[in-house]
């Protein structure tokens, strides 16, 4: 439904728009010298062209068409008709959609693959049947959680490439959240942890986020690594 939102928003600013504004010859300038209401008006059209560009081919004359007649009430299609093609968009947008996460997916879980299959062979890198892999850098005496467990950890999570997308260390305060809660790698290491234990974490793309991603650095089908310090176990 985002898709179609973003058409109706596109109807609104057609409501701020001014057709003249094409005809002159110094656009810059008249853009430039606008009012405020102008110059954002602009702004939404061409942000808003731009994400429209990315999932279809926009035939601009068509779209300055509608988007005129709209703000006239002289539409040339009726409504059902407007709505069978407003639908078929969204099928069209999601199914790119879809192509582009597999397509995204199987570029990542490559890249893991060479990734995890180098990471093996390096001193102190345990690989469990899982296919999760780790790195103790430090061991401590206390007990192992279980699943039901309540713990309070310290991490950092970066992406193959280095990239840091969350650290409890940053933030300055340690995450605190029950074990069996958390994505398969982290509950399948916690409980080889004992308090006061240290590890790095390699986590394959199907014991974390999979296909589907999350946030805003985390693609679908990332293989993630970890540094988890397991402060304690919450009473």
């Amino acid at each position: 439904m985002k898709i179609l939102k973003r058409l109706f928003l596109i109807l609104i600013v057609v409501i701020l728009f001014n057709p003249d504004a094409f005809a002159n010859e110094k656009k810059e300038q008249a853009v430039e010298k606008a009012d405020l209401e102008k110059q954002i008006s602009y702004a939404l059209g061409y942000d808003i062209v731009d994400k429209l560009k990315a999932n279809f081919e926009l035939d601009l004359k068509f779209f300055i068409m509608g988007a005129s007649d709209r703000h006239s009430n002289q539409l040339k299609l009726t409504e059902d008709k407007l709505k069978e093609l407003l639908v078929a968009f969204q099928q069209q947008a999601r199914q790119r959609q879809i192509e582009q996460i597999k397509k995204d997916s199987e570029a990542n879980r490559a890249k893991g693959i060479k990734f995890l299959e180098e990471n093996m062979q390096k001193d102190g890198v345990v690989t469990l049947a899982s296919g999760l892999q780790y790195k103790a850098l430090l061991q401590g005496q206390g007990p192992f959680p279980k699943a039901s467990d309540t713990v309070e950890c310290h991490y950092k999570g970066t992406l193959i490439d280095g990239t840091v997308f969350d650290s409890s260390y940053q933030r300055g305060t340690p995450a605190t959240f029950q074990v069996g809660g958390v994505i398969k790698g982290w509950i399948e290491a916690l409980q080889m942890m004992k308090v006061g234990s240290k590890w790095q974490l390699f986590v394959p793309p199907d014991l974390a986020y999979g296909d589907r991603g999350a946030g805003r650095f985390i693609q679908p089908g990332s293989t993630l690594i970890f540094e988890v310090e397991l402060l304690s176990i919450v009473e």
